[in-house]
């Protein structure tokens, strides 16, 4: 019998190698890096540079964010923002975390076909479910409140069928043997839920979060079309409107975007670990 050959570890990269690899990162890095660098700073540039050519201000002024402040409700849009996302994802981490829960570790009739129908509603485009949406929340008049328009906001997306998915697949890879001395123990259902197979997945649980949130920080279609009131609008609509009134004002235009960029850049430096860790491990999990 003939024994397996033995895997050779990986040559070294070459110097050369190594240059055009960095070379090629730094030109991708650059690429992608030019568009915000060109935003920010045309919004330090005064009226009088604004058609330069200059990529550099000559005299940096913070008169656009000033008035951008001050002739806005940015600080209103950017709190709705935050109070929509926020507690979004908190709803999506809670019902998402607990429906993969049982749809991992529960045996019932019709476990595959729920499985199944909440994954075909993955393929129904966003569009097709804004008229539904829209008759619902006028139903339900909860456009002519301001906690009703905010839910309005909020609802579509208090459980999502791609967190429920991802949670499932984590769930899976608990072993059953974990949750039986769990329930030896003593503890119920949900305290098994909560106790023990909630921080076993908290990696799943942080890049859900993170995604959840900015993806309902940037939304701005289903906000376009449900917000009737001024001071109920989220930052991507009100930045949206105030370009439209702003015209030609690019100064004013590149500091509002450049304040509303910040937020989610602070968000991806502060947590990129966990999101490069969240999609590493979802690759892996079957």
């Amino acid at each position: 019998m003939t024994t397996p050959p033995i895997l050779q570890p990986p040559a070294p990269a070459t110097p050369i190698t190594r240059i055009l690899l960095y070379l090629f990162l730094f030109i991708g890095a650059a690429l992608t890096l030019f568009p915000f660098a060109w935003m920010l700073l045309t919004s330090l540039k005064p009226f009088a540079e604004l058609f330069d050519l200059g990529f550099f201000p000559h005299a940096p002024t913070t008169a656009n964010y000033s008035q951008v402040l001050g002739q806005t409700a940015y600080l209103r849009w950017f709190l709705n923002s935050l109070l929509v996302a926020g507690l979004t994802t908190l709803s999506v981490l809670f019902f998402d975390a607990l429906v993969g829960y049982t749809l991992a570790k529960f045996e019932f009739p019709g476990k595959q076909l729920i499985f199944l129908v909440i994954l075909a509603t993955l393929m129904i485009p966003t569009e097709m479910l804004i008229i539904p949406w829209y008759v619902g929340v006028v139903k339900l008049k909860l456009t002519l409140t301001d906690p009703g328009a905010y839910f309005s906001v909020m609802f579509p997306g208090l459980m999502s069928a791609f967190g429920v998915f991802l949670m499932r697949q984590f769930f899976e890879t608990l072993p059953n043997d974990l949750l039986e001395a769990a329930r030896i123990d003593g503890l119920s259902e949900f305290q098994i839920f909560r106790k023990v197979a909630m921080p076993l997945v908290r990696p799943a649980l942080a890049s859900l979060a993170i995604f959840t949130f900015l993806g309902n920080y940037n939304a701005f279609l289903w906000p376009l079309i449900v917000i009737q009131n001024s001071d109920l609008r989220t930052l991507p609509l009100g930045v949206a409107l105030f370009s439209g009134e702003a015209g030609t004002q690019w100064g004013l235009i590149m500091a509002a975007s450049s304040l509303a960029v910040i937020p989610v850049l602070i968000v991806f430096a502060v947590f990129q670990k966990q999101i490069i860790e969240g999609i590493v491990l979802t690759g892996m999990k079957g």
